[in-house]
């Protein structure tokens, strides 16, 4: 049986020792406190087990999870998800952080609006944190339709009711998490824009969406083999997904 006001925090975290606590800390300080925050290891050959153990220890809140091998960040939330014992499930990157109102804000918004999925502002920052972007505002509302052709939902911002969202599981693709939402809202669902800034969404070097060129062919391959669009209807999505992409991250 559901806890009606918990929020499971779902965690992904491969080698992620240099940001890690960084992400706990954002959690323990927000100031709704019925939270679990699920941190699934994949594997990770740094010491990022240990010092999550540490914070399981301070906080019982926090709880430790292990892939039995390396599988990546959609199998990874996946396991968060058969875990969660919340209504309300939240992304949290482990990389990325909240600040310190974003789960009170956000579990307010969604109440409100009888939402079933809503997302926020933010801001992004370098590696080290030494220097904040410009803030990314996000519209009212998306539909399917909407969101084929916007990057407004970032991950780690996103939280969903599971009353309303029945279904709620990754596919094993480049965007993961795109694909989710997507599924989401084909559904028939709408999500609804939080425009206050309540995360940091943290550059790494590495990260999957540094790959420009990969991700616009990822993009596209959703589009195309897993939504079944048309040609037509395809290159009208991408075109407003890109332009839409060049002025969110034509700056830091």
């Amino acid at each position: 049986m559901l806890n009606s006001n918990l929020v499971s925090i779902i965690v992904p975290a491969y080698c992620a020792s240099n940001h890690i606590e960084e992400t706990i800390k954002s959690v323990i300080s927000q100031t709704y406190c019925d939270w679990e925050m699920i941190i699934i290891d994949d594997c990770s050959s740094d010491n990022t087990c240990k010092l999550v153990e540490y914070w399981c220890e301070k906080d019982t809140r926090i709880k430790l999870y292990h892939m039995p091998v390396n599988s990546g960040p959609a199998a990874t939330r996946n396991m968060g998800l058969e875990n969660a014992n919340g209504r309300w499930i939240a992304f949290l990157d482990s990389d990325d952080y909240w600040l310190p109102q974003k789960l009170e804000k956000s579990i307010e918004f969604a109440v409100k609006n009888n939402a079933a999925i809503i997302f926020t502002g933010f801001r992004r920052t370098n590696a080290d944190g030494s220097k904040i972007g410009q803030y990314i505002p996000v519209p009212d509302t998306l539909n399917y339709q909407d969101f084929l052709g916007n990057t407004a939902i970032a991950t780690s911002t996103v939280l969903i009711d599971k009353i309303k969202c029945k279904r709620i599981t990754m596919q094993s693709v480049y965007y993961d998490d795109f694909v989710c939402f997507l599924e989401i809202l084909k559904s028939g669902l709408t999500a609804y824009g939080l425009d206050k800034d309540l995360m940091r969404y943290r550059i790494m070097s590495g990260s999957i969406s540094r790959n420009k060129f990969r991700s616009a062919l990822e993009v596209w391959k959703v589009y195309r083999d897993i939504e079944k669009l048309s040609l037509s209807r395809s290159i009208w999505s991408f075109l407003n997904y890109a332009i839409r992409a060049l002025i969110k991250y034509r700056k830091l």
